[in-house]
């Protein structure tokens, strides 16, 4: 008999009678079956990957579309998800909650969101990245579309300088560390 390998077939070889296990005929007709059927499983299970945005690789250009999100293919399919994911959550009535949920969906986007109603403005403090974070040209513009047109919004950083480690390090032992290794000395 023809060695039938793939899981459907397999799996259909064992709701034959039993005589078919030695026919050639049937092994390779099960075999052809089977592979076509598993890569009809796997073709399916990408699919079905594709409508939900975590999971999307190639379904994320119909989730842009659906959205009105410009096509952003050369972008890493993380960012994408982001900018998919804030749009998503960007519904609704704007408040600080919103906002924040909004900024979120973002690589790193931890973040404090602080009004100051009588400057008609808003603070969005990144509170767990140094620096920039990633696809932040993203974040500004999700917020920037959800915002009411009246208040500005302003971006706080979080940076350390050398200065303040000097007392704790000497400066060949921190150019042996990562950035992530200065969480301690970093104000708040």
């Amino acid at each position: 008999m023809t060695q039938v390998t793939s899981t459907s077939g397999n799996r259909m070889l064992g709701y034959l009678p039993d005589y078919y296990e030695t026919s050639r005929v049937m092994g390779a007709i099960l075999q052809a079956q089977g592979a076509e059927l598993d890569q009809l499983r796997v073709s399916l299970e990408e699919t079905l990957g594709q409508f939900f945005v975590s999971s999307a690789t190639w379904g994320l250009d119909a989730w842009e579309a659906e959205l009105g999100i410009a096509p952003a293919p050369n972008k890493p399919d993380d960012q994408r998800r982001s900018v998919i994911n804030a749009k998503l959550r960007g519904v609704g009535t704007v408040t600080v909650d919103l906002i924040q949920n909004v900024a979120e969906a973002y690589e790193r986007g931890a973040v404090e969101v602080t009004q100051q109603p009588s400057l008609y403005q808003f603070t969005v403090r990144f509170v767990d990245t140094l620096g920039t974070p990633p696809n932040l040209n993203d974040l500004q513009a999700a917020v920037e579309e959800i915002k009411p047109a009246h208040l500005q919004v302003i971006y706080k950083y979080k940076y350390f300088l050398l200065s303040q480690l000097h007392q704790a390090m000497k400066i060949s032992e921190i150019q042996t560390r990562k950035m992530t290794d200065f969480a301690p000395f970093i104000p708040v």
